[in-house]
């Protein structure tokens, strides 16, 4: 691990100036950007530690508008929470299937959204060819071992997957971001508009600009999100990503869809809304053909290279699994 400078902001104005002064990266929980500090794919230079925000920035609300979830709530306090747990399954299932109880113990929310892909090449410096590392280097893991990787919003410079679970949900639910930049202004956007597609950046994954912290997310009320769950399958059962997985909420009323939402994850390079699923769903009556048709739609785009190829089918499996299993859910 190279060298680096530790900084403890005071508060959110503090933490703004510090990142602005010394270009340095947030620390809170620390379990991914630790991890590749060590692996020397991140040079930090100066950490700034977030922590004593939590007092502003670590709270879970729920009202009528819905559910507040502060950037410093810790994985384990959200999904131990009795409100998500009861009206916000989706959110639950999710975090509950992440990483491991110590892991979820420790990380942010807000770190755990900007986690960085798996894909062996990004994390591996002896390999030089890595746009997302290497801004016009190459992207190994065309021709590599490219199994685990994306096949839906990928370019011919990045096919990395993003491999987190509780974004899935967020997208799905039609969440927003709340971010406070460097000067202490605010803004809130739609958590789907967060991640960028890689296109020829794929080293610009998030529209954060320099400095700019989350601070929390809303995720608004609504009739779908107590028939809701999220779907995962890996290749072990615990502590393990996804190859494919699906967020689903779903508003049903005498088995016909008024509104469907749907996530997908470990398929994309970023946290996937299956638009094109949900128009498929919408006005007609939820059964296995019409999940199945769902499925198709959200992957008619897929690209897949190499060993990824089995991607698709896997996808729209775990997506019709999902799909009928949140129309039997007993509420």
């Amino acid at each position: 691990m190279r060298p680096f400078g530790l900084e403890r902001a005071p508060d959110a104005a503090g933490a703004g100036r510090l990142a602005a002064v010394t270009s340095g990266r947030y620390l809170a929980g620390g379990t991914v950007l630790l991890d590749l500090m060590k692996l020397d794919v991140i040079d930090a230079g100066t950490l700034v530690d977030i922590n004593d925000l939590a007092e502003t920035h670590g709270a879970i609300g729920i009202d009528g508008d819905g559910l507040t979830l502060g950037a410093l709530v810790r994985m384990a306090e959200a999904e131990a929470h009795p409100a998500v747990r009861r009206y916000y399954p989706v959110i639950r299932d999710a975090l509950a299937q992440a990483a491991s109880p110590q892991l979820r113990n420790m990380a942010s929310l807000g770190g755990n959204v900007l986690q960085k892909t798996r894909c062996s090449y990004y994390r591996d410096p002896s390999w030089a060819a890595c746009n997302k590392r290497t801004p016009g280097s190459g992207c190994a893991a065309m021709e590599g071992v490219n199994r685990r990787l994306a096949v839906l919003g990928t370019s011919e410079h990045c096919i990395a997957h993003y491999p987190g679970d509780f974004a899935v949900a967020l997208v799905a639910l039609g969440a927003d971001v709340m971010l406070r930049g460097t000067e202490g202004t605010e803004r809130r956007i739609a958590f789907e508009d967060l991640h960028r597609l890689p296109g020829d950046t794929p080293h610009i994954e998030t529209n954060l600009q320099p400095g700019e912290l989350i601070t929390g997310f809303h995720v608004p009320a609504g009739r779908w999100t107590r028939r809701s769950l999220y779907r995962k399958v890996r290749d072990r059962a615990s502590y393990d990503f996804a190859l494919a997985s699906a967020a689903v909420a779903l508003d049903l009323e005498d088995g016909v869809v008024v509104t469907a939402r749907i996530g997908l994850g470990g398929v994309a390079t970023k946290p996937w809304r299956a638009h094109e699923a949900e128009a498929v769903l919408a006005g007609r009556r939820l059964d296995e053909h019409l999940a199945t048709s769902a499925a198709e739609a959200a992957f008619a785009g897929a690209m897949t290279l190499g060993d990824n190829g089995f991607k698709p089918e896997l996808g729209r499996r775990t997506l019709v699994r999902a799909l009928l299993e949140a129309a039997e859910m007993d509420l």
